[in-house]
């Protein structure tokens, strides 16, 4: 009997994961090659046609994805518009009331409220490592779609988590797409003393690619079903909204979204999470869907410019986004 049911549950998995793969989206995915190297990666074409780009936000974040370290800029939090760039040193050489007194001088030339938060953001081109990471965006992709998992998150958090490094969160969170502990253990992988399947990039994207099937998805149309908010489930926001309950995690999520209480969904919604916090949903948080933006923005221009031919999974000839 036990044999019996072991074997209904395989099947009924294997043949549940079938059905899910049965969803394509092939017509944004495109093949890319240069040289004798090829990958599939995720278009940004939707992203770009739909103005985020255009965005204070992730324009910003690219500045700082693409800038050395021993450099900063100087910026309203609210708006991420750029004061004024300048070399960390330079900064701080000054004395505390040295920078607060630039910071008064930064919201008086802007007419902002005395409290008004001024950011100081160092650039971070030695931790977003695009070329590093770049081949293994093929492997998430694949794997995500074989779990019948809309590849765009592998993409998406490949690009912003620990990317092209394996290295472990001061939080506790390892492995390509940087799950912790207790969380990966929830999704079928090992990690104790002796042995952590999150090293394994198959392992940790399926653990990744069960986690936002299982919970982000389905936590993510919970949440704005009860607002009564209409989606689509590749809807460019949506993605992102899913995105914020995978970093932050859905109590979080359904906390800043009742104190923003939206009565529609789209970018809208999403720039409104820019700027509201709630329970343990911060600035980090406000951050992450500005930094998967940002990031998808910059892989499109690196793969437009190097690549030698840039061809649409779902025709049969080259062609130009």
């Amino acid at each position: 009997m036990l044999k019996l049911i072991l074997s209904f549950a395989v099947t009924f998995t294997v043949s549940f994961l079938f059905a899910q793969h049965e969803v394509s989206w092939d017509s944004e995915k495109i093949e890319v090659k240069k040289g004798d190297e090829q990958n599939t990666i995720m278009s940004a074409s939707a992203i770009i046609a739909e103005g985020w780009g255009d965005l204070a936000q992730p324009k910003f974040w690219k500045k700082i994805m693409q800038l050395a370290p021993d450099s900063c800029l100087v910026n309203i939090a609210s708006s991420r518009i750029v004061v004024a760039k300048m070399s960390k040193a330079d900064w701080n050489k000054q004395s505390d009331a040295e920078k607060t007194k630039y910071r008064d001088s930064i919201r008086t030339a802007y007419s902002l409220d005395s409290d008004a938060r001024i950011f100081v953001t160092t650039g971070k081109n030695d931790f977003y490592k695009f070329e590093t990471v770049y081949p293994s965006i093929t492997v998430g992709v694949e794997e995500f779609e074989k779990y019948g998992v809309d590849p765009w998150y592998a993409q998406a958090i490949l690009l912003i988590e620990s990317p092209g490094q394996l290295k472990k969160s001061r939080v506790g969170a390892y492995g390509p797409f940087q799950l912790m502990p207790r969380v990966a253990r929830a999704q079928g992988l090992t990690v104790n003393k002796y042995k952590d399947d999150r090293s394994s990039f198959e392992l940790s994207a399926y653990g990744a690619s069960r986690l936002i099937r299982r919970i982000c998805i389905p936590e993510a149309k919970r949440i704005l079903e009860a607002k009564g908010l209409d989606y689509g489930e590749t809807d460019i926001w949506f993605r992102l909204f899913v995105l914020h309950v995978y970093h932050a995690g859905a109590a979080n999520v359904s906390a800043v979204i009742n104190k923003i209480n939206p009565s529609e969904g789209g970018q809208q919604l999403i720039q409104a999470m820019w700027q509201n916090t709630a329970a343990q949903f911060g600035n980090n948080s406000q951050n992450y869907s500005q930094l998967a933006l940002a990031s998808q923005l910059i892989l499109h221009e690196m793969v437009y410019e190097q690549c030698d031919y840039i061809l649409s999974c779902s025709s049969a000839e080259a062609s130009l986004y």
